[in-house]
């Protein structure tokens, strides 16, 4: 379980969104699940798709440190308007392939869909990013999946893990 010492960061991808004309879900199941866990939301925006404006929304939050984890959701499909994969890989330190691997793995047990997301999880600094999907559905399934792996995850990147047992 997460818990109330650590901080994470909402970041909707969505023109729709950014501009009032439709309203966030995928990020409100975020945000639920998230405080369910005891975790602090230390920043949540509702951003145009844009590559360099998403870019700079991660890196003031990384490099700031003001969260352990920012969580992406929307973008990473296949519309060319879909950009958040390379926005996170532009500011991306080190590359956390497992985290995305299996939200994609258990992704393909309910849709073949699944193999469509493009979404990327990274570090930068000592936060870790990661592209959610853009459906409340998917989202709760995708957190569902990796929860239990990110108070490690978060205690490693700020040196408090003790040796890493298998």
């Amino acid at each position: 379980m997460l818990n109330d010492g650590y901080r994470a960061a909402v970041i909707t991808a969505s023109d729709k969104g950014s501009e009032g004309e439709r309203v966030d879900l995928s990020g409100a199941v975020l945000m639920d699940n998230l405080r369910q866990q005891g975790c602090k939301i230390a920043a949540y925006s509702v951003l145009p798709d844009d590559i360099d404006v998403l870019a700079a929304e991660m890196m003031r939050l990384a490099d700031n440190d003001l969260c352990d984890v920012i969580f992406t959701t929307g973008g990473t499909g296949l519309s060319p308007r879909d950009v958040t994969p390379e926005a996170t890989l532009s500011v991306a330190h080190r590359h956390v392939p497992g985290i995305s691997e299996a939200m994609r793995a258990f992704s393909m047990t309910v849709t073949n869909r699944g193999m469509l997301s493009r979404g990327v999880s990274v570090m930068r600094e000592r936060t870790l990013i990661i592209n959610m999907p853009g459906s409340p559905k998917a989202v709760q399934e995708c957190f569902n999946v990796i929860v239990d792996t990110l108070p490690h995850a978060i205690a490693i990147m700020r040196g408090e893990a003790g040796e890493c047992a298998r």
